[in-house]
């Protein structure tokens, strides 16, 4: 689920509390700093002197909260292949919010969006030319031909995990499958893209190049978002950006590559009537995946999909 607008562009992060060599590490691995984060508080400094946006110490998640966040990731894969398995044709949107809530709340869990920000449902259900933030509903029936994105999200032990996925409805039109595919395609792209002192822009530029290389646009006004500790978290993570641009990507950074892929123009609108709902300008269909990603010490993991 991504609320996120671009609050952070052009932003440097807030310079880091001054650690004594021999003081404890500041991600409470029990080490001294300069056995631990030091050297690479010091490479991330000379990077922000060279006037790159970098990342703050409260964003880079230590080796615990990895762990608790690759456990609620757990909870949320499962919901979205339980999803997967039971989605149809004559299933009503609410019927997809019963079977997150259930197993959600059945493993220990509890669904992010539920109530969040006044958000009514468990999770978000966007069909068609729903961009995102498709309120579930039990007078919603998915038709033969749909194409549905259902983004989970779940916290575990104060640990949040986000991903969502895209479902193909019976016999879907040739178009909106390589819509699906493309899209995904992107993320795959982008996942490729995340290297530790890369820059999120390289991520971006992936993205944007092969949606737009197929005929295809991307919004520009909601984007993806750091995630783990907090539902929404710095970064924000958009796809209008080029190689070496935005924020420096370090190792423990943690965020979302969830492009919304437009077949038309990338112009949206939200629905007055529930405040939520995005839908494409022209009416044309979208399409999003929703990856969420640990930035390691050799390259990337994914985390939730």
């Amino acid at each position: 689920m991504n609320l996120n607008q671009n609050p952070f562009k052009g932003m440097h992060i807030a310079k880091q509390i001054k650690i004594g060599r021999n003081d404890p590490c500041w991600c409470k691995s029990g080490k001294k700093y300069k056995q631990c984060h030091m050297a690479m508080d010091e490479k991330i400094r000379r990077i922000q002197e060279e006037g790159h946006i970098v990342p703050g110490h409260s964003i880079i998640k230590n080796h615990d909260q990895i762990a608790g966040i690759r456990q609620s990731a757990r909870i949320n894969i499962a919901v979205l292949d339980a999803v997967g398995e039971q989605i149809k044709a004559g299933m009503t949107t609410q019927q997809i919010d019963d079977i997150v809530y259930n197993l959600t709340t059945k493993m220990g869990g509890i669904p992010a969006p539920l109530n969040y920000q006044g958000f009514p449902k468990s999770v978000c259900t966007s069909i068609n030319d729903q961009v995102c933030h498709g309120i579930p509903d039990d007078k919603v029936v998915l038709k033969d031909g749909d194409i549905i994105n259902v983004d989970c999200s779940t916290i575990l032990n104060g640990y949040f995990s986000d991903s969502s996925r895209m479902f193909c409805i019976g016999d879907v039109s040739p178009e909106k499958k390589r819509l699906v595919e493309v899209t995904k395609e992107c993320c795959d792209l982008g996942l490729a893209a995340v290297k530790p002192w890369g820059f999120l822009g390289d991520m971006g530029q992936a993205v944007h190049d092969h949606a737009y290389e197929n005929g295809y646009s991307i919004v520009r006004e909601i984007g993806g978002h750091g995630v783990g500790l907090e539902f929404h978290e710095d970064p924000w993570v958009g796809y209008h950006s080029r190689r070496g641009e935005e924020m420096l990507l370090v190792p423990g950074m943690m965020f979302t590559i969830e492009p919304m892929v437009n077949m038309g123009k990338e112009d949206i609108f939200i629905d007055e009537a529930n405040g939520w709902t995005a839908y494409t300008e022209d009416g044309k269909p979208s399409a999003q995946w929703e990856y969420m990603v640990l930035v390691t010490e050799d390259g990337a993991e994914l985390i939730s999909y």
